[in-house]
């Protein structure tokens, strides 16, 4: 059984919310690749990607909140609302994430980090 390639992004984002670092690595392909968005490659591969979700998901109010999802053949782009914990407090980043998947997992995905937002203390 062939799984789209929304599936399988969402599958990651499902992954993320949960913070399943297992389930979330098991969408991207081996020797994945992800790349700040037309530019500077941020990590290659299992051993490189991993650590980046472990540091990030320490965070205790880490969620992303799809905005909108376009899907050109096996292109998915995301605009998400990701809830972050920053040193200076609790807010915000706009997050604009291109996925190319092959095979049914991610083979490269891009992000270009839009606006950021401190959100007031409850």
């Amino acid at each position: 059984m062939t799984v789209s390639p929304a599936a399988v992004v969402q599958a990651q984002l499902d992954a993320y919310n949960a913070k399943d670092l297992d389930a979330l690595m098991a969408t991207y392909a081996p020797d994945a690749r992800q790349f700040v968005l037309h530019g500077a490659l941020l990590a290659e591969g299992h051993d490189q990607i991993r650590p980046r979700y472990e540091a990030r998901f320490v965070e205790p109010d880490l969620r992303a909140q799809l905005l909108t999802r376009s899907v050109a053949g096996n292109f998915v782009t995301d605009l998400e609302l990701v809830y972050r914990n920053f040193p200076e407090g609790r807010g915000t980043v706009e997050m604009l994430c291109v996925y190319e998947v092959v095979d049914g997992r991610i083979a490269r995905a891009s992000f270009a980090t839009g606006a950021t937002t401190m959100l007031a203390c409850a």
